[in-house]
């Protein structure tokens, strides 16, 4: 299965491949982690990746304590895209 990129801050190169989006939902399904992140134009998109890169995404949000990561802002890239 190919996976989405997410990013919990800034990427320094290729910035025009990325996107910006704000945390709406995570979730887990198939033993895979999805991101339901919400585009500055009011979509929805949805972000595929493995256990490993929710954990390390999660972790370098700047949040406090238990903090939800919803709400958050990421970067983002489609698989392919």
């Amino acid at each position: 299965m190919n996976h989405d990129r997410i990013h919990a801050r800034k990427p320094t190169h290729d910035i025009e491949r990325w996107s910006v989006g704000t945390i709406e939902r995570i979730d887990e399904r198939d033993g895979h982690h999805v991101f339901d992140v919400r585009t500055d134009e009011g979509d929805t998109v949805e972000l595929v990746v493995t256990a490993a890169i929710r954990e390390l995404v999660v972790s370098r949000l700047d949040l406090e304590g238990n903090e939800s990561p919803v709400g958050a802002r990421v970067w983002y890239r489609k698989r392919g895209g």
